[in-house]
């Protein structure tokens, strides 16, 4: 089987090997294991340092076929796109006339460019990985609301799966509730319990930016601190508003009970989960969020925003903490489970439960089926 991939994602070579952000390619090797050739259709970007999170491909047969990025975030960009959107469109009509199986990561402006593509082999196997928020009712860029569009239109999509994070209602057939996963059964061990009546710490796990809100779960636990709780906050991740928080921790004097560490490894990552009380990600937006569910598997609670499937992940509050955007309103749900431990635990059960069913043993007995 020839395995086609049409991505968004920024590629970099070394040797004979092709490397991409880490969570994006421990994904597709798995799809990979099932296949003969992979062709993938993607920017490569030849100045591109190889950073800490990508990692390579494991495929002994890979076809890369090179398209240039592009945006539309000024003038001068978008001029450009309208050159290159030609090239890209006929690159990966090529590639999908020789596949045997077609597979679209979005959104994207790739992915996009993928969808409109795709509607001229109704006939070839399909599958689209829409890693974003799938919410009918969100607000999205249009580019995103016209590739779910396009998506769920079976009359222009024929033969094709398209996976999707959460379960909502009143779908087309070819649109499937799907997850993803980080731990294998294998990785199943007793969790420790966690007692409030010592320090009580937070984890943030993600990229410093906007989108993530760090400096307001920065101020969720500077409120409850002042409340008089012994509260801890550890951040791990590194972005455009390091320094910003940098300032605020110095110039509020908080150093003593908030520290960032910035980018740190997966395993480090596993370990301030199994021990850590709580983990906070107030984001503005999110497909599925791994962190959540690897954080659940550890017995580390949630505490995130009403956003995409995060209601779904959480059982609307059963087994983590569901919060607005605010930081009174936030602390006041955080106090309500701080000031039952009975209940915090069994939040912290039923997350444990729920969490250890998506396992990468799972997901690849679902992705064989699809292929």
């Amino acid at each position: 089987m020839n395995f086609l991939i049409v991505t968004h994602v920024l590629h970099a070579k070394k040797e004979a090997d092709y490397f991409a952000y880490a969570p994006y390619v421990k994904e597709m090797n798995l799809w990979l294991k099932y296949v003969d050739k992979v062709t993938i259709v993607a920017p490569l970007l030849a100045e591109k340092e190889i950073r800490p999170i990508d990692i390579a491909y494991k495929h002994d047969n890979i076809d890369f076929r090179s398209i240039p990025a592009f945006n539309l975030l000024s003038l001068k960009s978008s001029l450009k796109t309208l050159l290159v959107l030609p090239i890209i469109f006929f690159k990966i009509i090529g590639a999908m006339r020789k596949a045997d199986h077609i597979h679209l990561r979005c959104p994207g402006n790739i992915g996009l460019i993928g969808c409109v593509a795709q509607i001229f082999f109704p006939s070839k196997t399909k599958t689209a990985k829409y890693a974003g928020n799938w919410d009918p009712n969100s607000k999205q860029p249009f580019s995103y609301r016209l590739q779910k569009r396009i998506l769920s239109n079976t009359f222009l999509t024929k033969n094709m799966n398209v996976l999707v994070y959460g379960d909502w209602k009143n779908q087309t057939k070819n649109i499937k509730s799907f997850f993803t996963a980080t731990y294998r059964n294998s990785d199943k061990r007793a969790v420790v319990q966690r007692n409030l009546n010592e320090t009580i710490t937070f984890s943030f796990i993600g990229s410093l930016s906007s989108g993530k809100r760090p400096l307001l779960t920065i101020q969720i636990v500077e409120e409850l601190h002042k409340r008089n709780y012994n509260v801890r906050l550890d951040i791990y991740g590194d972005g455009a508003k390091r320094k910003e928080l940098e300032n605020y921790i110095a110039q509020n004097q908080l150093q003593k009970y908030i520290t960032l560490h910035g980018n740190v490894t997966a395993e480090i990552v596993k370990e301030v989960h199994k021990t850590a009380h709580f983990m906070m990600l107030p984001s503005k937006s999110e497909g599925w969020p791994k962190v959540v569910a690897e954080a659940m598997f550890w017995g580390s609670l949630p505490i995130v925003t009403k956003i995409s499937c995060v209601p779904y992940m959480l059982d609307e509050g059963n087994r983590g903490i569901l919060i607005e955007p605010n930081v009174e309103s936030a602390v006041a749900r955080i106090e309500n489970v701080l000031q039952s431990p009975k209940n915090y635990q069994e939040k912290v059960e039923k997350a444990i439960e729920w969490s250890r069913i998506y396992t990468l043993d799972t997901f690849e007995n679902e992705l064989k089926s699809l292929l």
